[in-house]
């Protein structure tokens, strides 16, 4: 299938994003760069909600969850991030939240969805 990880997160971020789409939410944003620490993968609305999406992507799962890999360091930083983008985003929000998609491409395609994490 593919083989560089930056293919496997490249791709991954694509099916999150169908996978929001289908389910109600409006992509915005995708790989906005804050630092060289810290990158938020997807921003969508849903609902009245700013969404701040992380996305894990695995070839398969012989190494762990693609969870795991949402360390207190990368959580830090991605918080980090979504307040400077909110204290220059031109719409206000009151109501924002941190979701994580974890991909498993193979044996079978498995997407699942963690919403409003907190470490």
């Amino acid at each position: 299938m593919m083989s560089s990880n930056r293919k496997i997160g490249q791709y991954g971020e694509d099916l999150a994003c169908k996978f929001l789409t289908d389910n109600g939410y409006k992509v915005i944003e995708r790989n906005v760069h804050f630092s060289k620490f810290c990158e938020i993968d997807i921003i969508a609305k849903y609902k009245n909600e700013l969404v701040f999406v992380e996305v894990k992507t695995r070839k398969n799962d012989k190494s762990g969850s693609p969870f795991e890999a949402i360390t207190y360091t990368k959580y830090k930083h991605l918080k980090q991030g979504i307040f400077m983008f909110l204290s220059n985003y031109k719409e206000k929000y009151a109501n924002f939240r941190i979701d994580v998609i974890g991909i498993v491409l193979e044996p079978e395609t498995k997407i699942e969805h963690l919403k409003n994490i907190s470490l």
